[in-house]
């Protein structure tokens, strides 16, 4: 998620579940900046932890992070490590506070850039490859599929890796070589695909 303005404390969320459940977490202002709703964020989890026993020691990518709210909440339910791409500096200062709040400065990375020229993988090995990766770009901009590519060409998705996309309910999506749909859901005016990464 793009940004451009400091978080405002009245954007404020919290996280919902686990060893961090309550802790507030400031969200960047911008134009482009679309949390994922309380509804949509816990029944992702939900499906994730109930459906997929995916969160626990998991290695975690949240791209296009914002607050970082997906992977610190992934944090919080058990997961091992947190990487998160966000290409905006204000963001990417809101994730460093929001971690430090959550007291997971040892365990988060965050990666300044643009997601389609990320970095090797293997210049990160603690936090890398990702078993289970959160993609939540602005809507209407088909990044998603392009991200996907990029990543896994540098070696940030496991084998077998589970992806969480969310996009608008009228975008066009097309999976990339490699990465199979197992689940879809609505929730408002968001879409979540479920993807499984073909070993």
């Amino acid at each position: 998620m793009e940004t451009g303005r400091v978080a405002n404390q009245h954007r404020a969320m919290r996280v919902d579940s686990g060893s961090h459940r309550g802790t507030k977490l400031a969200v960047p202002e911008g134009k482009d900046v679309r949390p994922t709703s309380d509804r949509a964020r816990q029944a992702i989890f939900n499906i994730l932890a109930h459906g997929h026993d995916a969160i626990e020691d998991a290695r975690v990518l949240d791209v296009f992070a914002g607050s970082g709210a997906l992977g610190l909440e992934a944090l919080s339910r058990g997961a091992q490590s947190l990487a998160a791409f966000e290409k905006d500096r204000a963001a990417a200062d809101c994730i460093k506070r929001n971690a430090a709040a959550c007291h997971e400065t040892e365990r988060t990375v965050i990666i300044l850039g643009d997601i389609m020229s990320a970095p090797e993988a293997h210049r990160y090995k603690r936090f890398t490859p990702a078993d289970l990766v959160f993609l939540d770009p602005p809507y209407g901009q088909d990044l998603i599929a392009p991200a996907l590519t990029a990543l896994d060409n540098r070696g940030w998705i496991a084998g077998d890796a589970l992806i969480v996309a969310e996009m608008a309910q009228n975008d066009s999506f097309a999976p990339p070589p490699g990465f199979a749909p197992i689940d879809e859901r609505r929730y408002g005016k968001a879409r979540i695909v479920m993807l499984r990464k073909q070993t």
